[in-house]
């Protein structure tokens, strides 16, 4: 059998890999799983076409398992972390593919403590799956049900944990017609902001297309056009945030961390350093050193900031891509909990003229590939990364590598100007292409 877990939960195209009868069989192992007598399973899911489908299959095998599902309907993943906390459940999943177009779909699972299943817990649920794990042995059935309140549930959570008074802040929010289309203009309304909304206007096909923290452009040209003095733009599931200045600048995670890590540095906020990963720029380095905050760096993926936040008990960290942690709030990303942050460390300022930190020109190229996998041993690669990286000499950094969620490698080049950025990407990329392709 396939390997179903990947970096972010089981993903690929709904209805080929993943089908009704696998997430069937899904939530009958991951209700196993709970180690609950009657394990109490919060569901909920993103605003694509197939959401429906797999989010009764998933009911119907927590259910089977014995377990009782409880369907909150469209929140954003985030809000999975918060209300299994909040309500005492012992167990969230999400149907959700994250930033990836509308034919893909996803599950991903979240224990009672509102953290992602252990690599050794999806294992155990992927065992299961390939062994054919039944109800059989007297296994009582459980029982689905809607979930009322949530969205409040969530809404409240944001607004005990952020008081903000925006009284008068025009604020452009770009939901990518995904899971964030109610909860952010919700809670910035609440706290007195005059929302904007783009992307607010799902149909089950359109979640990411051409919006939202992956294409920031739209957002942008709205706001340096109709005078928001800030923007904010989600993935599909909400838990990445891409900021957008009031000039119409994207400012990324790595910049918006370094807003947020100096600011609670200075009020005594931050618990040790900050947690990047790779793929952060070398400007928040430079920024970090000069602020005096300690940089700890791991593979990307939110799943390896979190975990080393948890090492460290430190409560800060985050990706280029906009996943940002700030656990004393969540111990996972929350796009919309970001921005209140970076509100709170903005503290009326103008974001362009806030964020202590310069970047160095980066380009990333994504190669679509026949196998990911098959990288690590692709020696004409590496030497051909060798090669480039002594050009750069200390100048400049190359990383080249397989994403953990889609049959791309990633080819990633920051230099001292764009077009030696652009030209290093451009031949490493080819390089990528010919062999692996």
């Amino acid at each position: 059998m396939t390997k179903l877990f990947g970096t972010d939960g089981v993903r690929g195209v709904a209805g080929e890999r993943l089908t009704a009868e696998l997430a069937v069989a899904l939530g009958r192992a991951a209700a196993a799983e709970a180690r609950a007598e009657r394990p109490q399973v919060l569901i909920v899911r993103d605003t694509r076409e197939s959401g429906p489908m797999l989010e009764a299959a998933l009911a119907a095998g927590v259910a089977q398992g014995g377990g009782d599902a409880l369907i909150a309907g469209v929140l954003p993943t985030p809000a999975a972390s918060i209300l299994v906390r909040k309500l005492g459940l012992d167990l969230a999943a999400v149907v959700s593919a994250s930033h990836n177009p509308w034919q893909d779909n996803g599950i991903k699972f979240f224990g009672a403590d509102g953290r992602k299943l252990s690599d050794e817990a999806e294992e155990r649920i992927e065992a299961a799956v390939a062994g054919g794990a039944s109800a059989d042995g007297g296994t009582q059935v459980g029982t689905v049900r809607d979930l009322h309140g949530a969205l409040d549930d969530y809404l409240r959570a944001l607004e005990s944990a952020f008081p903000l008074k925006l009284d008068g802040l025009r604020v452009a929010l770009d939901c990518a017609h995904g899971a964030t289309y109610r909860a952010a203009p919700a809670i910035f309304r609440r706290l007195g902001a005059e929302v904007e909304l783009l992307g607010a206007d799902p149909d089950g096909r359109n979640i990411n297309d051409g919006c939202g923290s992956t294409h920031p452009e739209a957002l942008a040209e709205h706001v340096r056009f109709n005078g928001a003095a800030i923007g904010f733009a989600y993935d599909g599931d909400g838990d990445r945030v891409i900021a957008v200045d009031g000039e119409g600048r994207v400012r990324d995670g790595d910049e918006l961390m370094a807003l947020i890590a100096t600011w609670a540095r200075e009020r005594g906020a931050l618990r040790g350093g900050l947690v990047a990963t790779v793929m952060s720029n070398f400007g928040l380095r430079t920024a970090m050193e000069e602020a005096g905050i300690e940089l700890a760096i791991t593979p990307v993926g939110d799943r390896h900031v979190a975990a080393e936040l948890i090492e460290r008990g430190w409560n800060f960290g985050g990706e280029q891509s906009g996943h940002l942690i700030w656990s004393d709030f969540s111990p996972t990303g929350d796009g919309i909990a970001a921005s209140l942050l970076a509100l709170q460390a903005l503290d009326g300022r103008d974001l362009a003229a806030a964020i202590p930190m310069t970047r160095l020109p980066q380009s990333l190229v994504n190669v679509r590939v026949g196998d990911r996998e098959a990288l690590a041993g692709a020696e004409a690669v590496w030497a051909a990364v060798e090669a480039e990286e002594a050009k750069l000499d200390g100048r400049g950094r190359v990383l080249v590598r397989p994403s953990g969620t889609e049959p791309l490698v990633r080819v990633m080049v920051e230099a001292p100007t764009q077009d030696e950025c652009d030209a290093v990407c451009r031949r490493l990329a080819a390089v990528v292409e010919r062999e692996l392709a």
